[in-house]
């Protein structure tokens, strides 16, 4: 069977400041999606990215979540993460860091000091 593979990791801008990832969020993956989410956050494309099509993640994959608030926060952009898979909603508790995804304190966040 040729063709993508549901795994591979894509981050794809869709309309309306919405964003959706799909695939593996894993070690191996998270570096080729760091970039161009980073980009669509910084330029507005990405306020909220939908997580749904995530079929798989670990640490690494909660670790891009966190670095993509950290970016959204530096460029004084609003940032929601929706539909969170569980697996991640359960490192992220075991993390102590489930507020940081789930309550999406960057949303509507002004910048300014």
């Amino acid at each position: 069977m040729s063709g993508r593979n549901s795994d591979e990791p894509r981050f794809e801008p869709v309309e309306g400041g919405r964003s959706v990832v799909r695939g593996l969020l894993g070690f191996s993956t998270v570096a080729m999606l760091l970039a161009p989410g980073s980009a669509a956050i910084e330029q507005g494309r990405a306020a909220v990215i939908d997580l749904a099509a995530v079929t798989q993640s670990d640490s690494s994959g909660l670790a891009l979540l966190i670095e993509w608030l950290s970016v959204a926060l530096e460029a004084g952009r609003p940032l929601r993460y929706e539909n969170i898979p569980a697996q991640l909603h359960q490192l992220a508790r075991l993390s102590d860091v489930d507020a940081l995804i789930s309550e999406n304190r960057f949303a509507g966040l002004e910048a300014g000091g």
